[in-house]
C-alpha cells in the first residue's frame, strides 16, 4: 500500500510542474552603423505610407529621416533641423505620405514637408502651450489629426482650424491613438483612466471596466476586422469591439495574459501583413495576429542577452518590417538593428498558456481515478452504488 501511494504522489507532483514555453527567437539580428556615437535618445519613429521612408524623433528636438529599405545606409539620411530643444514624443505620416506631425513636449506640434525637408510649427499652437503633448495620429480619411498630452487633454488638428480641445477627457497621460483604417473611428489608451473610442464626430466614449489597468499602447492593425487591440502592463491585452454606426456602443472584450513572457509591454510597432509587433524590456518583441487573436516570440531577450549584452540592457524605440520578419529595430540609443528571417523558424504560440488550466481542473480526476485504481473498496463501493451484478445469477449445482 505504501508503495502505491508513493506512486499517486509522484504521478501529483509531475502534473503540478508548471508548464513553460521555450520560446526563440525566430529572426536573426545585426547591428549595422548607428544613428550616432552618443545616446540621442530615440522615443518614437514612424513608417511612411509608401514603405519607403522612417522619420524618427528623440530627445533635445532630434529628429531623422531614413530610408526603410536601407536603414543601415547613413548616406541615406537626412537629419532635420526642429529649431527645438525639447523631447520631441511622438510622429504620425498623413495618409498620403507628404507630410507628417510630429509631438513634443511644451505645446510643440510641428509639421515635417517630404518636399523640402523643412519643419515648422502648426497653426495654432497657443492654445496648447506649455501642455507636454505624448501623442499624434492621423485618422484616415486625412482630414483631422488627434493630438494627446500627458495630463489627459486631446484635441482634434486641421491646419485650417488650429486645435479644438475635445470634451470628456480625464486626467491620465494619453499613452497611445491608433485609428481604424476602414472608417474615421479611433482607440486611445491611457496610463490610469482607461480605453476609450474617438467617433467619427469627435466624442469621447469611454469604455467599462478598463480602467483597472494600466494601458501603453493600442493598435487598430487589421482593417477586416471592426476590432482593435489594447496592451498594458502586467502582460496584458484587450479586444475592443468597434460600433462603426455608434461609436458609443462600442465594448472592451475579457482581459488575457501572457503568462509566460519575460519582461513587460512597452509600446506597439506595426508589423507586416496587418500584425502588432509588441515591444517590451528587458529587449524582446512579439507578433500579435488580430484575425486569430495569437501571439508569437518574434525575438527572445534570452536570446538577445546571448548575442549581445550591451544592446539588450538598450529600450526598443521603433521596429518595422519590410516583408515578413525582414526589417529592422532602433533603440532609444540610436543602434540600428537588422534582422532577418531564420532558415528554421520555430514558431511557439504564447495561447498554450491555457493548458496550465486544464492541468488544474483535472489534478483532483487523476488523483481520485488512482486511488481508485489501486483501492479495491472503492472498487466495492462504486459497483454496489451503481448496482453492478444485481441480475447475475449464481450458477445452479448440476
Amino acid at each position: 500500500m505504501r508503495g502505491k501511494l508513493i506512486f499517486v504522489f509522484s504521478c501529483l507532483v509531475i502534473l503540478l510542474i508548471p508548464s513553460t514555453i521555450a520560446s526563440k527567437s525566430v529572426v536573426d539580428l545585426e547591428v549595422e552603423e548607428s544613428l550616432s556615437s552618443i545616446d540621442i535618445g530615440i522615443l518614437a519613429g514612424a513608417l511612411s505610407p509608401d514603405g519607403e521612408s522612417v522619420l524618427v524623433v528623440g530627445m533635445d528636438g532630434y529628429a531623422r529621416e531614413l530610408s526603410a529599405l536601407k536603414a543601415d545606409d547613413r548616406t541615406k539620411d537626412v537629419e532635420l533641423n526642429t529649431g527645438r530643444t525639447v523631447s520631441l514624443n511622438d510622429v504620425a505620416w498623413h495618409p498620403r505620405g507628404q507630410a507628417a506631425l510630429i509631438a513634443g513636449d511644451k505645446g510643440v506640434a510641428l509639421r515635417y514637408e517630404t518636399s523640402n525637408h523643412g519643419v515648422t510649427l502648426v497653426n495654432g499652437t497657443g492654445s496648447i502651450i506649455g501642455r507636454d503633448l505624448s501623442i499624434v495620429e492621423w485618422r484616415q480619411a486625412g482630414d483631422y489629426a488627434y493630438f494627446g498630452a500627458k495630463d489627459g487633454g486631446v484635441w482634434k488638428f486641421a491646419e485650417g482650424i488650429g486645435f479644438i480641445a475635445l470634451d470628456g477627457t480625464k486626467d491620465s497621460s494619453i499613452t497611445g491613438i491608433s485609428c481604424h483604417r476602414n472608417f474615421d473611428v479611433c482607440v486611445m489608451s491611457t496610463l490610469d483612466d482607461g480605453l476609450a473610442v474617438i467617433g467619427s464626430t469627435h466624442n469621447i466614449s469611454w469604455l467599462s471596466s478598463t480602467s483597472s489597468d494600466t494601458w501603453v499602447d493600442v493598435d487598430c492593425a487589421e482593417p477586416v476586422l471592426n476590432e482593435c487591440v489594447a496592451f498594458g502592463s502586467g502582460l496584458r491585452t484587450r479586444i475592443i469591439s468597434i460600433n462603426s454606426i455608434d461609436s458609443t456602443k462600442s465594448s472592451a472584450g475579457a482581459s488575457v495574459q501572457y503568462t509566460t513572457l519575460e519582461g513587460d509591454f512597452t509600446k506597439v510597432s506595426r508589423g507586416h501583413g496587418s500584425t502588432s509587433l509588441i515591444l517590451l524590456a528587458p529587449f524582446s518583441t512579439v507578433r500579435h495576429f488580430p484575425v486569430e487573436d495569437d501571439a508569437f516570440v518574434h525575438t527572445s531577450s534570452e536570446d538577445v542577452t546571448q548575442w549581445d549584452a550591451i544592446i539588450s540592457s538598450r529600450s526598443i524605440s521603433f521596429a518595422w518590417e519590410n516583408s515578413f520578419n525582414n526589417g529592422f529595430i532602433i533603440t532609444s540609443f540610436g543602434n540600428v538593428i537588422s534582422f532577418n528571417p531564420l532558415l528554421e523558424e520555430i514558431e511557439e504560440s504564447l495561447v498554450v498558456v491555457v493548458i496550465g488550466y486544464v492541468v488544474v481542473i483535472s489534478v483532483p480526476g487523476v488523483i481520485l481515478g488512482l486511488i481508485y485504481m489501486n483501492s479495491k473498496t472503492m472498487q466495492r463501493l462504486y459497483s454496489k452504488m451503481r448496482g453492478f451484478g444485481k441480475d447475475k445469477k449464481k450458477p445452479k449445482k448440476s
